[in-house]
């Protein structure tokens, strides 16, 4: 009964591996806006469904780190689904509060800008096969809003 599990367990993870999975890319993170407590910045990320049904996005997990510790991090909830054989433009907002961003200001120098790596979990809901999560991380530059 053991090896027949076993077996089963295989051939079903052999299938799985070769079953085509969207695809996704941090397109652009940008300024937003500024508030009274902190700096807003919006990334996009585009995502490639290859599936002739719309899929659920269950979640985006996002971490945002500048010199190497995490200054802003969330969960956002149900944020949509991903068109059917088409591309989908997902928008994940990050809250960065001024105390942190004055803390990093070694980092930002004389050019007002901070370099940064995103880390992003898109959490889609694949048929057959369930919760799948989509890593993807982006590192780049990101000009503070100047002092007024």
């Amino acid at each position: 009964m053991s090896q027949l599990l076993h077996k089963a367990k295989d051939f079903v993870s052999d299938k799985i591996g070769d079953v085509v999975k969207p695809e996704a890319s941090v397109t652009d993170v940008d300024f937003k806006r500024v508030t009274m407590d902190s700096a807003e910045y919006l990334a996009k990320v585009c995502v490639q469904n290859p599936y002739s049904t719309p899929i659920p996005i269950c979640e985006v997990n996002y971490s945002f780190k500048s010199a190497n510790r995490e200054i802003a991090s969330g969960t956002i909830p149900d944020p949509g689904s991903l068109k059917a054989k088409d591309r989908t433009m997902v928008d994940v907002p990050v809250k960065v509060p001024y105390s942190i961003l004055m803390s990093l200001a070694r980092d930002i120098g004389a050019d007002w800008d901070i370099d940064y790596q995103l880390d992003l979990g898109l959490i889609i809901d694949l048929p057959v096969i369930g919760n799948f999560t989509i890593p993807l991380s982006q590192k780049g530059q990101l000009k503070l809003p100047k002092p007024f």
